[in-house]
């Protein structure tokens, strides 16, 4: 507690979590083709890649959920024994950024029937050997509602405290002057089992555990004293 000008008030810190299962995921899909042109190499990374984005459209994955998002053509060199570098081919390859939504059943785990795992096993078989995984981020489409439980959760810990402190000294809350808010998140805490590995012809469905998105906020609020 502090006094201005004899005016009493009392800042206080409360801090606050809300959480959810993660009912989206993006996922990173990459074809790389090796070839002795680069236009051979070009065109082979060309098919993949319409292969894989073949096999997400028909799992349902919508066009404005499959984003182009890298495209690359080098020289494929190796170092000979007299230290020098030797040309041996071309590398093509692109990336795809693929938004896989509604990923979660009721009791938060993922879909098991043309859910994520299943999409991405029928991608990786679609694209075959050029196909790589490089990786997967989970998230809640309606942020907000968790930024609400946050906020709410944040606000009551600042307050009790308050309330805590301004009943021992004999004192009550006035009207509140100021506050501030620090919000961080949304923080994926998922409980993944999924690593790439060496496929058969027919890549099986690795499994996928969602886990929890978790947001939290911190505010400080000042109150006078009344």
């Amino acid at each position: 507690m502090s006094s201005e000008n004899g005016i009493g008030t009392i800042t206080m810190i409360g801090s606050g979590a809300a959480s959810a299962t993660p009912d989206i995921m993006r996922v990173s899909l990459s074809v790389e083709t090796r070839a002795d042109s680069v236009a051979a190499a070009y065109a082979q990374a060309g098919v993949r890649a319409d292969a894989v984005i073949g096999s997400l459209r028909a799992d349902g994955v919508a066009g404005r959920d499959i984003n182009t998002s890298g495209l690359t053509v080098r020289a494929d060199t190796v170092w000979t024994d007299g230290n020098r570098e030797k040309l041996v081919g071309y590398i093509a390859g692109t990336s795809l950024t693929v938004t896989l939504r509604e990923i979660a059943e009721a009791d938060g785990e993922a879909k098991s029937e043309g859910g994520p795992a299943e999409i991405i096993a029928h991608a990786v078989t679609a694209g075959g050997d050029d196909v790589r995984l490089g990786g997967l981020t989970l998230a809640v489409a309606d942020e907000e509602i968790l930024m609400v439980g946050a906020r709410n959760a944040a606000w009551d810990h600042a307050l009790g405290k308050a309330e805590q402190y301004v009943f021992r000294a004999g004192r009550t809350l006035g009207p509140v002057l100021e506050i501030t808010e620090n919000v961080s998140g949304p923080i994926p805490q998922p409980r993944i089992a999924f690593a790439a590995e060496k496929m058969a012809d027919s890549a099986g469905a690795l499994p996928v555990q969602l886990g929890e998105s978790e947001v939290s906020a911190s505010i400080r609020v000042t109150w006078q004293l009344a």
